[in-house]
């Protein structure tokens, strides 16, 4: 617990962790935010539009002298590539440049925090790998979900406590699975007009709500903790969190789970869209069993909500606050030569699924939008099918009708452009 004493010394000497971030969106932004208050240096920020990053350090509190002691580029390489980058902090999204990203940053002898949690979910077995072989760390991104539900997997193992479940809670119905970026903002309770005007991107927001990004982020988790998505993937059981270790234990023992050691998503919302009582929207959480009846006891001894074996108990954290959080990685990554999460096994695949009944000929449009969605399923059964990616179905043409509710698989598309992530992972899936 001495992260900020570490940082606080080597700023103290003249030497900060230097930091260079790659896309100044909303999580890089709120990072920028935290920066001048912390014992860190931001040194380079590179966003395809320069003017657009200026005014994000602008908007979030960055003096002018902050502002002109920063180098602003439109060249990702060009930020790797400088000296005075100790950690990169990849921010875009996209995960076939996250990978292209990636591996020029291990060639440089960066560190990586990988926010590009979508990079992770296509291939992040194989970029851990590379970073290890390149001596640098590849971190997943603290502040986001998978970090802290890795942390808290951690600290549940570290005390000797078997991980029941693990994951996060979310907005879901099923019925969200055939949203389009056209009716996204009626489920949030906004106008297209009032979105647009809060610079609120309809695509990226949809992929929230149509289970997408829940995929993905509980196919990093799989992936980095060890814990394996049920064979039908989400189940989205609303849930709120006094109910979590009654709910998220095996259905053996009148739970929902289909094993031990499984990663899932809690909904807010009842089927019948009543709001869930004390739902866990914004936060992560982890349920655990007692290895014995005196740990049982102290649950209950210490207040813990429990099932009604006693048994099984639930931490959570309520919130997560994404980039504010962003210094743990960065430091863990440059103090420590530690990630917050990394992926170590392929276990969780994110396939892509049909919303509606699609033809040959139709171009995919990739996460968040109008014809697909990205649904969790164990690796295994993904390399079985022959399955399609979320993060590689965007812009590929298809060469067969789907039905919907159909998962993907290679032989429906058409892939015209080769690049390193599609290499990568033909390289993942050869692995198993």
């Amino acid at each position: 617990m001495n992260l900020h004493s570490l940082a606080a010394a080597r700023a103290t000497a003249g030497n900060p962790v230097r930091v260079g971030l790659i896309g100044a969106g909303k999580f890089g932004s709120m990072f920028l935010a935290q920066a001048p208050h912390s014992p860190l240096q931001v040194t380079a920020i590179a966003d395809l539009d320069v003017d657009r990053a200026r005014r994000a350090c602008a908007e979030v509190g960055w003096s002018p002298a902050d502002i002109d002691a920063c180098t602003f580029t439109d060249s990702a390489d060009a930020l790797m590539a400088r000296p005075d980058v100790e950690v990169v902090v990849e921010a875009t999204g996209n995960p076939v440049v996250g990978v292209d990203h990636a591996l020029a940053c291990f060639g440089a002898g960066k560190h990586l925090v990988a926010v590009n949690v979508e990079a992770d979910a296509l291939v992040g077995p194989v970029l851990a790998d590379a970073a290890a072989e390149a001596g640098v760390v590849y971190s997943l991104a603290y502040g986001d979900q998978p970090a802290l539900v890795c942390e808290m997997v951690d600290w549940a193992r570290s005390c000797g406590f078997e991980v029941v479940a693990a994951g996060k809670g979310t907005k879901h119905h099923p019925t969200f699975h055939a949203s389009t970026p056209d009716t996204i903002w009626d489920h949030y309770g906004l106008t297209a007009e009032q979105a647009a005007a809060a610079g609120m991107n309809s695509q990226m927001f949809n992929s929230f709500l149509d289970g997408t990004k829940s995929g993905i982020e509980m196919c990093a988790i799989a992936n980095a903790a060890g814990l394996a998505p049920a064979p039908g993937g989400l189940e989205f059981p609303p849930c709120g969190v006094d109910d979590l270790p009654h709910v998220l234990r095996p259905a053996a023992e009148g739970g929902l789970l289909h094993h031990k050691g499984q990663v899932e998503v809690v909904s807010s919302l009842e089927r019948d869209f009543r709001p869930v009582f004390r739902d866990l929207r914004w936060g992560v959480y982890v349920v655990l069993e007692a290895p014995n009846p005196y740990a049982a006891a102290c649950f209950a001894q210490y207040g813990m909500h429990t099932d009604a074996s006693g048994r099984y108990a639930a931490m959570y954290k309520p919130y997560h606050l994404i980039g504010l959080e962003l210094n743990i990685s960065i430091l863990s990554a440059a103090l420590r030569a530690e990630p917050t999460g990394r992926a170590r096994t392929w276990l969780g695949d994110v396939v892509a699924v049909a919303k509606r009944p699609l033809r040959a000929g139709e171009m995919l449009d990739g996460e968040g939008g109008y014809t697909v969605w990205g649904r969790l399923m164990p690796a295994a059964d993904s390399r079985a099918l022959g399955g399609l990616p979320i993060g590689l179905a965007h812009g590929v043409e298809l060469t067969a009708d789907v039905a919907a509710g159909q998962p993907l698989r290679w032989s429906d598309v058409a892939v015209k452009e080769e690049r390193a992530a599609h290499r990568l992972r033909r390289q993942l899936e050869a692995s198993i």
